[in-house]
């Protein structure tokens, strides 16, 4: 599979969300451009996954949102990875009867899917597209470094560390070009960790546009080049990671209730 992106910013301006009286979201309004990685960070309750479900639509929200050049504000949840936007959730979702790398293919196959027809009248075609997907999937597999070892394992065999690392590479499927990544370091430690920051590099590297909702403050202020805090559902700063380490809005946030 190809490693290449198209460079895809991510745009959204003034988004909100309201739950009855409760106002989740307000306002929230940031850019993220290609090869960049972007951090939402904020105290539990803050509205970081709310602001995913209002980029995603799959809330009913206010404002605006950009991929590139396109609004894709009206744009249903199953039409965005169209358009190169895909997300990655916190916790881990596979199908558990299916090997690893079926997995892979499972969400692939839009690219190389055999339609009934094609599978009765030309059954040499379509034997030859399943086995270049097979190869594909393998192939994106090594790529976020999923040793060929746990290929043929269900998802439930293999270490916690490579569940998380498979869990991207499902969101990224056949290359996405944004992609939004919701606690990714959840559960990991040591090498784990290690090989998640090598990962998240290597697709930056790649071009691509990345947002990242995590609490490992460590893997945030080392791995981000700009930082969004909400609190309440409002943005309450956002800047370097040296900026926000230093902001007196953020330490009063996640500080100053407890004082």
């Amino acid at each position: 599979m190809s490693t290449k992106h198209q460079g895809k910013s991510l745009k959204v301006e003034e988004l909100g969300v309201s739950f009855g009286a409760l106002r989740a979201l307000d306002g929230v309004t940031f850019e993220v451009a290609p090869g960049e990685i972007l951090g939402i960070i904020g105290p539990n309750g803050a509205g970081k996954s709310t602001c995913y479900n209002a980029i995603t639509n799959m809330v009913t929200r206010e404002g605006r949102v950009q991929i590139g050049e396109e609004d894709v504000t009206d744009v249903p949840p199953y039409r965005l990875p169209s358009y190169g936007l895909r997300r990655a959730f916190q916790q881990n979702a596979f199908f558990a009867e299916m090997s690893v790398l079926e997995n892979m293919v499972a969400v692939s196959q839009h690219e190389h899917g055999s339609s009934l027809a094609r599978t009765i009248f030309r059954p040499i075609a379509s034997h030859a597209g399943a086995k270049r997907a097979r190869q594909e999937a393998r192939d994106a597999l090594n790529q976020m470094q999923i040793p060929e070892r746990f290929h043929d394992a269900r998802p439930g065999e293999v270490p916690y560390g490579t569940q998380r690392s498979l869990s991207i590479a499902l969101a990224n499927a056949t290359g996405a070009d944004i992609l939004l990544l919701d606690e990714p370091a959840a559960g990991l430690g040591g090498e784990d960790m290690k090989r998640l920051v090598a990962l998240l590099r290597r697709l930056q590297s790649q071009g691509m546009t990345l947002v990242i909702i995590e609490h490992h403050m460590d893997l945030i202020m080392s791995v981000t080049d700009r930082i969004v805090v909400l609190d309440q559902g409002r943005m309450i700063a956002s800047g370097t990671p040296a900026e926000i380490r230093k902001s007196p809005a953020v330490l009063e946030a996640y500080l100053g209730r407890a004082a």
